[in-house]
């Protein structure tokens, strides 16, 4: 078997578990914090908990990790659960502000922080819905 043969996947690459977890955290650190982000803030509840943990679970499956999201919650149907949401440029923004900032703290590994960048950057423009 040639290195070829074997995929590692994104969650491998940026470090499991560990590097989702701080990469969420960071994320909503940013978005509680930077003026920015006041748009996509105001769309969340006061306490951020359980969505943190929504969160980490969804990207550790999108990135290639433990199925942790689909097993409680089905198929993401990410369009539908943000349908309430006016999501347009400036909401996509901020939160790409948010993550790439998060990403750039968290993920060492530079070319799999750009996969994941522009990966996670057509993720945010195919949920603008206004």
């Amino acid at each position: 078997m040639t290195d070829s043969d074997v995929t590692i996947s994104m969650f491998e690459r940026i470090g499991g578990s560990a590097t989702i977890d701080a990469l969420v955290d960071r994320f909503y650190d940013r978005m509680d914090t930077l003026p920015e982000a006041k748009i996509i803030r105001a769309m969340h509840a006061d306490d951020l908990g359980l969505i943190r943990d929504v969160l980490k679970r969804y990207l550790t499956e999108w990135t290639g990790g433990p199925k942790l999201y689909s097993v409680e919650k089905g198929h993401p149907r990410l369009r539908q659960r943000h349908i309430g949401f006016a999501i347009g440029d400036a909401e996509r923004d901020a939160w790409l502000l948010c993550m790439r900032g998060a990403l750039e703290e968290t993920v060492t590994d530079v070319a799999a922080r750009q996969d994941l960048d522009k990966a996670l950057s057509g993720l945010a423009d195919w949920m603008r819905n206004g």
